[in-house]
């Protein structure tokens, strides 16, 4: 891992309104909205971190410090790609757990995007030069398993991006969790914001000022009282968001090492979340067309020791 340094800039604001201080450093031109985030950007204040929300104060001194730029060849490498679907527009992908979806601090090699430079030459050049995330419409954490749809060029990437923002696709994924919730069948409603205590993590608030909406509905598919077997539909798409959502009602995601403990039964047991069905529409077609991942091994493997049953909606989709 590239050991990183830091930059450092002392500002006085210089605003009157009411703004908040990312949007100000924004505006000003200081860093991007992007590379607020990407860059790890810290604010103080009188020698105290403050969260990025914070309103700005005219007059007022602030401290910046984030991440500096690292520069780093992307290049193409050759990985197993196990693509369920291609056409001339787009790829889908079951992509493994393990696979971090483009690189990013601290993960420059070995990456979804670097497998598809290899293997659709010059991807790079439909998206202006961009070799950090050609093509990636939506992502999926590292250690969640599942469909993943790219696109070859940017036409593809702007129509298939509409549909996610548009919330028009269809996202399921199934999770064993910890315990058994309280309701069978039921809606997640909240605000999700980056925790104030550790920005690598989010949490859900009702706080609507700070928060972005999110909602995601579950359903309970077999329990056997200590662990259960969750479908989920996420109907917005939020970093971390079902994770967080599962862990506000009580029921964290089995081997989720930032928003549940160490299970004392399987502690070296990795996220059990899975990206298991997505429905959209591809160029050229009048319906939505679905994908399924098969429900991977470690899910089967799980199931069977718990003596928790596969429902019969998943039976078709046993890997």
């Amino acid at each position: 891992m590239l050991d990183i340094e830091r930059e450092e800039l002392d500002i006085t604001a210089d605003f009157d309104g009411t703004i908040r201080i990312d949007r100000y450093i924004s505006e000003s031109g200081i860093l991007g909205r992007n590379q607020i985030k990407e860059r790890d950007l810290k604010v103080s204040c009188n020698g105290k971190e403050i969260k990025l929300s914070t309103k700005v104060k005219n007059g007022q001194n602030y401290h910046l410090s984030w991440l500096k730029e690292v520069v780093v060849d992307i290049l193409p490498e050759k990985m197993e790609l196990n693509i369920v679907y291609e056409d001339e527009n787009c790829i889908v992908i079951d992509k493994e757990q393990g696979v971090v979806v483009h690189p990013s601090i601290g993960n420059y090699h070995g990456t979804l995007v670097q497998g598809l430079l290899y293997y659709i030459k010059n991807l790079s050049d439909n998206f202006g030069g961009d070799f950090m995330r050609p093509g990636i419409v939506h992502r999926l954490d590292k250690d969640t398993s599942g469909i993943i749809i790219t696109a070859k060029n940017s036409e593809t990437l702007e129509f298939l991006s509409g549909q996610f923002k548009n919330r028009t696709n269809l996202k399921e994924y199934i999770a064993i969790v910890k315990g058994v919730p309280t309701k069978k069948r039921d809606t997640i409603k909240s605000y999700i914001s980056r925790d104030s205590n550790d920005r690598k993590k989010f949490m859900s608030t009702i706080d609507d000022k700070n928060g972005k909406f999110a909602e995601t509905d579950y359903v309970v598919l077999s329990s056997n009282g200590d662990y259960s077997l969750l479908k989920l539909t996420l109907k917005t798409g939020r970093t971390h968001q079902i994770r967080v959502h599962l862990k506000s009602i009580g029921n964290p995601i089995l081997g989720d090492p930032i928003y549940s403990r160490i299970d004392p039964k399987y502690k070296d047991e990795t996220l059990m979340l899975h990206s298991y069905h997505l429905g959209i529409m591809i160029q050229g077609d009048e319906e939505l067309k679905h994908f399924y991942s098969p429900v991977p091994q470690r899910f089967i493997k799980f199931m069977k020791q718990e003596n928790i049953d596969t429902p019969a909606i998943l039976e078709e989709h046993i890997g």
